[in-house]
């Protein structure tokens, strides 16, 4: 084991972060292994997400679906609702695409390889190497962005990113012990979120410190190096918040297929860079006297920014084939992503507000 790592692993058996899906290093000591199902669901729930937002969401998941066998036979319906507002939701449909295949072809178990677990739908490599190394102690090499940052600063890689991946996956490979891997993985990430932070590191209680050459030059917050940002492009559309005397709002179910695949939505007009012709009534679902409500939706996804002009309707009709009212009692139970969540909460203030606590969110 190299020095860095038994710092390292030295630091974390003191400060291990306890966390609803973490088996730490004092109950590891007592035979307590970890669960590869909850280290699985935790490790899809934390991509693009904080630890902080994920944590209600994974308790909910976890107490409504113990295990991989429950989650496989559960409705999907259900569990896009409980995913609403975690964001990137194909995962939540390759969660559950995974969850079966694991029920179906491998009798509840996940494989404990990282080459098996990257055949699982929505498994790529950082998830196979994390869940392999966190629940089988494989000495896999797990690098996500928190860890470049680490291994950037440790090593004080000059290549900016995405160039420099591959000496920081070369490096992170060789301080990755051969025991204790999962421990040592689970370190990285305590590290980054509690010492080696995005803004003023605190390297004066860094265990890695007496390592790290950007730490000794003074200039860790040089690291890693970021290529040029680039400005994302603006989309533009409307939304329509169509409502019933007794509060209902008109929804529909979005493709499987492209972005915010299968969740729930308001209707609306096409998204798209900016016309002679923004969107307006002529894109609405139903004729109704629409008012445009003021200002706009600002949401901002990995690759757009976009802005939803919002129109609101009164209409007592039949909903239109493809569409359905949702009582106003139960519009905060459907799968709604955030962006339309923001959109209904303009037009009926208060209607979408839950937390994901107890019952799934």
């Amino acid at each position: 084991m190299t020095s860095a790592a038994t710092a390292l692993l030295g630091w974390y058996d003191r400060h291990a972060r306890r966390l609803p899906w973490r088996v730490g290093p004092r109950e590891q000591a007592r035979g307590i292994r970890p669960d590869p199902y909850r280290v699985w669901l935790s490790e899809i729930m934390l991509q693009q997400t904080t630890v902080a937002a994920v944590k209600p969401y994974f308790q909910a998941f976890v107490a409504r679906w113990p295990t991989v066998n429950a989650l496989a036979r559960a409705p999907r319906e259900e569990v896009m609702k409980a995913w609403a507002g975690l964001g990137y939701y194909a995962r939540a449909r390759n969660l559950k695409a995974c969850a079966e295949v694991v029920w179906r072809d491998h009798g509840g178990r996940f494989p404990g390889t990282a080459v098996e677990l990257k055949a699982l739908p929505g498994i790529g490599d950082y998830t196979a190497a994390a869940v392999a190394a966190i629940a089988f102690d494989r000495p896999e090499t797990v690098v996500d962005g928190n860890i470049e940052r680490i291994i950037a600063r440790l090593f004080a890689v000059g290549l900016p990113l995405p160039g420099a991946k591959a000496t920081i996956r070369d490096h992170q490979r060789a301080l990755t012990p051969a025991v204790r891997a999962g421990d040592y993985v689970q370190a990285m990430m305590d590290l980054a979120a509690a010492i080696c932070t995005v803004k003023r590191p605190a390297c004066a209680v860094c265990p890695l410190a007496s390592s790290c050459r950007a730490s000794a030059a003074g200039n860790p917050e040089a690291y890693p190096v970021r290529p040029a940002k680039v400005m994302r492009p603006t989309r533009y559309g409307a939304a329509f918040v169509a409502v019933r005397s007794d509060g209902a709002v008109l929804l529909r179910r979005r493709p499987d297929n492209g972005l915010l695949g299968g969740m729930v939505e308001v209707p609306g007009s096409q998204w798209s860079s900016r016309t002679r012709r923004l969107p307006g009534p002529i894109d609405a679902p139903l004729q109704a006297d629409w008012r445009r409500l003021p200002g706009v939706v600002v949401h901002v996804f990995t690759h757009f920014r976009l802005e939803l002009a919002v129109w609101t309707a009164r209409f007592d009709g039949a909903a239109p084939a493809g569409y359905w009212w949702a009582a106003a009692a139960t519009l905060h139970e459907e799968a709604l992503p955030s962006v339309m969540k923001k959109v209904i909460e303009v037009a009926l203030p208060g209607a979408t507000r839950t937390k994901p606590q107890g019952k799934a969110a």
